[in-house]
């Protein structure tokens, strides 16, 4: 494998044979890989060290998105979603009509998850929530509720005049299973001061993942990359991920998207005018497995942003998790970048097209279906 490595001459063939052996790698190594063009070579170390945790196994889950309001005080800049109070396009999806829409998806798509997110709306108290997980819970005991970022927590706590932690033990009582990792963007102030000034700070982010991971809930993390943060800033914030994974350990996936500037603030402002392209997410995905190898096990292909394609491609440059059916999504459709919705037949062929085995996983990513 080394040898391999070598006779591609890589600039960062030092980082990737230390990967190759198992080093840790640090903030110096980040850069170097985030600031490389040798996007083949990194997908080569990437890929085998994701076939050494996951053979040639790629999983994904049936869920419903389930965006339960577009009603938001935080008006990022980056969002295309969102609709301030009182706007005759708001709406907040009632808890009789949450559950209806998880029965139907369970009962068409035999869903496993239902990931819920929504706007930061200061008009809901905690009780809405804890009615809809324990309605949920109660009607489907097998459908996992993946659901809340950290600032939509938040935005719940200020709300109720509360701690953020005792909202995550109410909200853990009444059936949260485990919490997206939505809202980091970038964990860097500066580029949030920008894009999301209104939103919680990088250190509030990691606050309130560590105090879920401390009860025994679970999460993935995200990263936005592609508008304005530098390579430096890119660095920065994944490896405080991995700072925070290192205490905690209850990050289960890392997925990294491009942003989608279509219909948002920041194209209208000119900040951004294009997404950043499939090279920048193959080597996004390399990059995170490689840095990530021995503490986070699961890196998504983020077919969402980026297409079934370049999904694809992502399988052999280091991901193996192709996540979600997504039926409901309403917040990238915003954009109106591309249908957002995969049946299970469309993920199972895309992943046997590139010579892989697709396995059906739930919300810990345990296997629960092999597709021979």
């Amino acid at each position: 494998m080394s040898g391999t490595i070598m006779a591609l001459k890589s600039d960062v063939e030092d980082i990737l044979l230390r990967a190759l052996q198992g080093e840790p790698l640090g903030y110096d190594d980040c850069i170097r890989l985030m600031r490389s063009r040798d996007v083949n070579a990194m997908g080569k170390v990437a890929n085998i060290l994701k076939e050494r945790l996951h053979g040639r196994r790629v999983s994904f889950i049936n869920n419903l998105i389930l965006n339960y309001t577009n009603i938001c005080i935080t008006y990022c800049k980056f969002c295309a979603f969102y609709r301030p109070p009182r706007h005759s396009e708001g709406y907040t999806v009632s808890v009789e009509e949450c559950i209806r829409r998880v029965g139907t998806a369970k009962a068409l798509f035999n869903i496993r998850q239902v990931l819920m997110q929504g706007g930061h709306n200061p008009d809901l108290g905690i009780e809405y929530y804890e009615s809809v997980f324990r309605a949920i819970k109660a009607r489907f005991p097998d459908v996992a509720v993946h659901a809340l970022s950290p600032s939509e927590i938040d935005m719940i706590a200020r709300v109720e005049r509360s701690s953020t932690r005792e909202v995550l033990a109410r909200l853990k009582d009444a059936g949260l299973d485990s919490i997206p990792g939505g809202g980091a963007e970038i964990l860097d102030d500066e580029v949030k001061s920008v894009i999301s000034p209104l939103k919680i700070r990088s250190d509030e982010w990691l606050r309130i993942m560590e105090e879920a991971h401390m009860l025994g809930i679970p999460s993935s993390a995200t990263m936005m990359y592609g508008h304005v943060e530098s390579i430096e800033q890119r660095a920065r914030s994944l490896m405080r991920i991995m700072e925070l994974q290192k205490r905690s350990g209850g990050f289960m996936a890392f997925i990294p998207w491009n942003f989608e500037p279509n219909n948002t603030e920041m194209q209208r402002e000119g900040l951004v005018r294009y997404p950043s392209g499939g090279m920048e997410l193959l080597k996004m995905i390399s990059v995170s497995r490689i840095m990530l190898n021995g503490l986070i096990d699961h890196v998504q292909s983020s077919w969402l942003t980026n297409g079934v394609g370049m999904a694809q491609l992502a399988l052999h440059y280091g991901a193996d998790d192709f996540g979600g059916t997504l039926h409901g999504e309403e917040v990238v459709s915003a954009t109106g970048a591309r249908a957002t919705t995969l049946t299970e037949e469309r993920i199972v062929s895309a992943i046997r097209q590139v010579g892989m085995r697709a396995v059906e996983r739930d919300n810990m990513y345990n296997i629960i279906r092999y597709f021979d």
